[in-house]
């Protein structure tokens, strides 16, 4: 894994072009070590990519074919390891944007669906693989997936298999648009400098509310909705957008 931080902006890149970035226990523990350094730097994006013409090609199978473990070995890896990562996404106070090079598969497609935006080459392949080598969805694939793409679609790609590239992956909502690979770089950073205008505070109070008020009762979710807002409204980011709005000027967030 590669990282390079910029104007409070971290790149985290998979760095195995050789094996196209597959995804090994190893890979997910280092991704979740660099949210978690991305955390403490305060940053104010993350962005996730992959090195070689590759996002993540899915499991390492070579990997998965010498693995010797027990259901309970089994069980502690996925939790320390992929659901952890995602965990650390979804937890993350600050926007968290794939950058998509080229394949996200398995494991690159939850990846993903995981981030807060998804922007990919249009030459790009993504896929729920995972059956084809006798696996349910994992990286949150059964949990984020549907509520992307819908049930009925979820069900249709996880269980049929198919590979499908960029355009089909907006179309349903898995990622936000797919763009000419040489305007890849661009139409992200163009993205982050408008993140870059708004404040990375609310920003993240935003993600807070939306990620955790998913599958809740209505009740409940207003409930919480108030207390983030609650939160939101002792912040000095409001306190500037009100004086920036009454005093006609740009507000200056962080």
């Amino acid at each position: 894994m590669e990282t390079t931080v910029d104007d409070r902006v971290q790149v985290t890149r998979f760095d195995r072009p050789d094996a196209r970035n597959a995804m090994t226990p190893a890979a997910a523990r280092d991704l979740r070590a660099a949210i978690e350094t991305a955390v403490e730097r305060e940053v104010r994006a993350l962005v996730i990519t992959g090195s070689g013409g590759s996002f993540c090609a899915g499991g390492d199978l070579e990997a998965m074919r010498e693995r010797n473990e027990t259901p309970d070995e089994a069980s502690r890896r996925v939790e320390e390891t992929l659901n952890a990562t995602v965990r650390a996404i979804l937890s993350a106070p600050f926007p968290v944007i794939a950058k998509v090079p080229g394949d996200a598969i398995g494991a690159g497609t939850n990846l993903a669906a995981a981030c807060d935006f998804a922007y990919a080459d249009a030459n790009a392949r993504f896929g729920e693989a995972f059956v084809n080598v006798g696996l349910i969805p994992d990286t949150g694939g059964t949990v984020l997936l549907p509520r992307l793409v819908g049930l009925r679609r979820a069900k249709e790609l996880t269980m049929t298999g198919r590979l499908f590239d960029a355009d089909e992956a907006a179309d349903m909502g898995l990622i936000n648009e797919a763009v000419p690979a040489d305007a890849l770089d661009d139409r992200v950073d163009e993205l982050l400098e408008t993140l870059g205008r708004k404040p990375t505070t609310t920003l993240g109070l935003i993600k807070e509310g939306i990620h955790g008020n998913l599958g809740r009762p209505v009740d409940d979710a207003l409930d919480r909705e108030r207390a983030l807002q609650v939160r939101a409204y002792g912040t000095d980011a409001h306190e500037e957008g009100v004086a920036a709005f009454l005093d006609d000027r740009t507000p200056d967030f962080d």
